[in-house]
Order: structure tokens, then C-alpha cells, then sequence
């Protein structure tokens, strides 16, 4: 395909510029696409989609493309989309390959689904994308070109977020990709406490919950059982089944 035909694709993470994952992301959808990357100058896990509001956003253009952002993954995004691919927008936004999984609840932490879901906010399909691991990469990122290969001949249906999560194996393992729900963790573990080098009191945040809900059907469940967990996400919270209860509460509570 000749260059100038070939897609265009914003990427963008939370573990930073220089990652692993995002440079073997980059790597593999450049034989489908432009690539140009825009993502935060450290690793921002847990950034969610906070957005940096009382300082101005310093970006550098460390080589060709590629642009590092004293910021959270959401102002990479959003600077992306409003200031640096203004003109002429990507056809798709691809989040990650984060280092470890974002499953269940931890999309609602995670900096990769929200740079995802920034994308998303502002009309630009996105894709997140993570590794339930550390070391095969490659897999990962052959998932996310099928994705957007299958996207470019036949859109993503329901305007959806999608969060893919991948098992950390070799591609030729990986032959099941499963349409999931979001499984859920137990509360966090408790805070570790312990003492700096002056003696004063500092606190760790505990590790992430075992599984809770991660029977069949769930993302935990497919990447459990050795498949790639797809799930689709929408950016409404209205609980919209508890609307008419909410509202019989208020009217009877008028009588109290």
C-alpha cells in the first residue's frame, strides 16, 4: 500500500513514552499505518482520566512522530486530537500494549482505557489494549492489528470503547477471542504501612483484590482460560434500571 493511502493511527499509554509495550505496538501496526505517538514522559499507571488543570502541558518531539508529554494519558490524548492532529484527525486511536491486565474494576483506574476513552469522548474510535504479563509483547500487538485491520473492512458496530485484554502467551497459542463483560474484584487488599529514612509514617497502596465475579462470561474468566478477552465499553454511568425506584423514593420520602 502506498504511503500515502495507508491509515493513520494515534497510539498512546500510561507506562510511558518508552515502554516496551507501546514501541512493540508501534512497530507492528506501522506496516498498516502512520503511526504517531503521543504519550506521558513517565510511567502514569493509575492515572485514570484525570487531567492536568493548574500547569500548562510541556511536549517534546523526541524523534519523528513520536511526542512525550509531561501529563496524564488523557492529556495526551486530548492534546493529540485538539492542537497536534487537529487538521486531520487518526482513523483510530490504540491505547497500550500496557504491562499487566485491565480487567474488571480496573478500568476504572486505568490511564490505558482512559486514553482510550478520551478518544472516544472526542468522536475518534479507540481500542485499549493490555498484556496479562510482561513478556510477550509481540502477541499482543498482532492482536491489535487483526483488530484494526477487521475495524478498517467492517466498523467497530455500537460506536463502543473496546478493552482488550491478552494472555500472556505466543501468538500460535492464541487462537480464541471471546466478546466479555467485566468481571469485579474484592475491595483492595489493606495499606502497607511503613517508616522513611527520618522516621515518618508512609503508606503503600495494598494490592488489587482477588477475582469476585469471574465466572464464565467474564473477561477473568477467558484469559483464565487461556483466550483474549474483548469487551465493550460504554461511557454512561446512570444506572438506568434503578431510575424509577430513585424516583418512588424521593415521592415517598416527601411523606416521612
Amino acid at each position: 500500500m502506498d504511503m500515502n493511502n495507508k491509515l493513520n493511527i494515534l497510539i498512546s499509554n500510561d507506562d510511558g513514552v518508552h515502554a516496551k509495550g507501546i514501541n512493540v505496538l508501534a512497530e507492528a501496526l506501522s506496516d498498516i499505518a502512520n503511526i504517531t505517538i503521543v504519550a506521558p514522559d513517565r510511567n502514569r499507571s493509575g492515572a485514570s482520566n484525570s487531567l492536568t488543570l493548574e500547569q500548562p502541558l510541556r511536549v517534546n518531539q523526541i524523534r519523528p512522530n513520536v511526542y512525550s508529554v509531561q501529563g496524564t494519558p488523557t492529556d495526551c490524548v486530548h492534546f493529540a486530537l485538539n492542537e497536534l492532529m487537529k487538521d486531520k484527525l487518526p482513523d483510530i486511536i490504540v491505547s497500550g500494549i500496557n504491562h499487566g491486565a485491565n480487567l474488571g474494576d480496573d478500568v476504572l483506574y486505568s490511564g490505558t482505557v482512559a486514553a482510550a476513552m478520551e478518544g472516544h469522548f472526542l468522536g475518534v474510535q479507540a481500542i485499549a489494549i493490555s498484556l496479562v504479563g510482561r513478556e510477550h509483547f509481540e502477541s499482543a500487538a498482532q492482536v491489535a492489528k487483526r483488530v484494526v485491520q477487521q475495524h478498517i473492512s467492517m466498523p467497530i458496530p455500537t460506536n463502543r470503547l473496546l478493552n482488550i485484554n491478552v494472555p500472556d502467551r505466543p501468538l500460535v497459542e492464541l487462537d480464541d477471542i471471546q466478546v466479555t463483560r467485566l468481571g469485579a474484584r474484592h475491595h483492595a487488599e489493606s495499606m502497607i504501612k511503613q517508616k522513611d529514612p527520618r522516621g515518618h509514617d508512609i503508606y503503600w497502596l495494598g494490592p488489587p483484590g482477588k477475582e469476585q465475579d469471574a465466572g464464565e462470561g467474564t473477561d477473568f474468566y477467558a484469559v483464565e482460560h487461556g483466550a483474549i478477552s474483548l469487551t465493550p465499553l460504554q461511557v454512561d454511568l446512570t444506572a438506568h434500571e434503578s431510575i424509577p425506584s430513585m424516583q418512588n423514593w424521593l415521592v415517598r420520602g416527601k411523606s416521612v
